[in-house]
């Protein structure tokens, strides 16, 4: 808890550092890797820093949290940090590197507010900093030790057992591991990061959804070849290019370095009836999860939602038309923005996934991946049909702005 001096005065300059955090994060980030290149080119992920979603998704959260030390709401503050914290862990983050972020940070700020910080506006935005970063690090701590791994030893070695076409744009990989031990147990829901040296050198990482059940000996993971995206001041932006390079360069018998599975979008231990909804490649977490509901003959009522650009292009589609028909209380829907020659048909739609004829069941619980818009317009019906905004869980692919939108 901040200091009651310290909390006036971030009551007093958050509307001017709120104003100017695009710009602080911006320079920050910028001065950081020009001191310390390496970060850029084997941690962080240089398509979000090129397209600036890193960036907008440091502000966000910088912003939220301090806002909420002037409304405590202990809830949202877990929910952005554990968001983080489970990033941070997936990378082996080390309580050392705060010390590095706090320094060139600080000095984005000295140099974009200039005479605005004071000693005592300084003290009190260290204050926040310092209150933050050690509540990563507990949880992230926590994290690791619960993994069964040393702080940020979260690397290992695994084995490509097979490769799998899910569409025409995605493959699967099932891992194992090297010695013939079987690998660590997961959180139906969870991801681990796969990092990858590409053709200059850089050693980029990426998360990636757990696709199988987790009473599997072995880890799956699906991957999705992304296209070359511009960025709107005209750059191209490499986005995608560790998944590009995993599509099309890894087979049977290579070996991968990946981490120890983390990610707080697991299912509760409760007997709530369950929603999953996801567009693209945002089903690999409820394949994950339906396979694990489906291998423990899961009974509660269980609603299945997919949006997608076509039947050719969602990928998993028979796998997870399979698996809610094992379930006895599932029930599947498709939205395709192209439905072509087939036309719809019971339960699929053309057009974008919508909540207005589906029933939300009393107490639903539920699950949310994909891309932003979407999500936040199928988190806005679910509250429309009356479901609480604390049972609605979700998991962004990248950095994370939906933390720090309104709740």
């Amino acid at each position: 808890m901040l200091s009651a001096a310290t909390t006036e005065t971030i009551r007093a300059t958050l509307p001017t550092v709120g104003a100017a955090i695009d710009d602080i994060t911006t320079l920050f980030y910028r001065t950081m890797f020009a001191a310390h290149p390496e970060l850029e080119r084997d941690l962080f992920n240089r398509g979000n820093q090129s397209q600036g979603d890193q960036q907008k998704a440091l502000a966000g959260a910088i912003a939220a949290f301090a806002a909420l030390q002037l409304e405590p709401d202990q809830t949202r503050v877990d929910l952005i940090l554990s968001r983080i914290a489970n990033k941070h862990a997936s990378l082996g983050i080390r309580p050392d590197q705060y010390r590095i972020v706090h320094k060139y940070l600080f000095e984005a700020i000295v140099e974009v507010l200039g005479d605005v910080v004071t000693a005592e506006v300084a003290a009190a935005w260290n204050e926040v900093y310092w209150l933050m970063a050690e509540m990563l690090i507990a949880m992230e701590s926590r994290l690791y030790r619960d993994a069964g791994v040393a702080v940020g030893d979260v690397w290992r070695r695994v084995r490509v057992l097979a490769r799998r076409y899910e569409s025409a744009d995605t493959v699967s990989f099932v891992l194992t591991s090297v010695d013939n031990k079987a690998l660590p147990s997961f959180s139906p829901g969870q991801y681990l990061s796969v990092g990858v040296r590409l053709g200059d050198g850089a050693r980029q990482i990426r998360q990636y959804s757990l696709s199988s059940a987790p009473s599997s000996d072995d880890w799956r993971i699906t991957v999705k070849r992304v296209a070359p995206q511009t960025s709107p001041g005209g750059s191209t932006a490499p986005a995608g290019e560790v998944s590009n390079f995993l599509y099309h360069n890894v087979f049977e018998g290579d070996a991968l370095e990946v981490t120890t599975p983390f990610g707080d979008l697991v299912l509760h231990d409760d007997d709530a009836p369950l929603l999953l909804a996801s567009a693209g490649i945002g089903c690999t977490p409820m394949v994950g999860m339906l396979s694990h509901l489906a291998a423990t003959a899961d009974a509660r009522p269980i609603s299945v939602l997919h949006a997608d650009r076509s039947p050719s292009s969602h990928a998993h589609r028979a796998e997870l038309a399979e698996l809610v028909d094992r379930l006895p209380s599932a029930v599947m829907h498709r939205w395709y923005e192209d439905l072509a020659a087939r036309g719809p048909e019971s339960s699929v739609y053309e057009g974008r996934a919508s909540l207005n004829e589906i029933t939300v069941a009393a107490g639903t619980r539920a699950y949310l991946c994909g891309p932003l818009p979407f999500m936040l317009g199928i988190r806005q019906g679910l509250l429309d049909k009356g479901v609480a905004a604390d049972n609605i869980h979700y998991e962004v692919f990248g950095p994370d702005s939906w933390a720090a939108a309104p709740a």
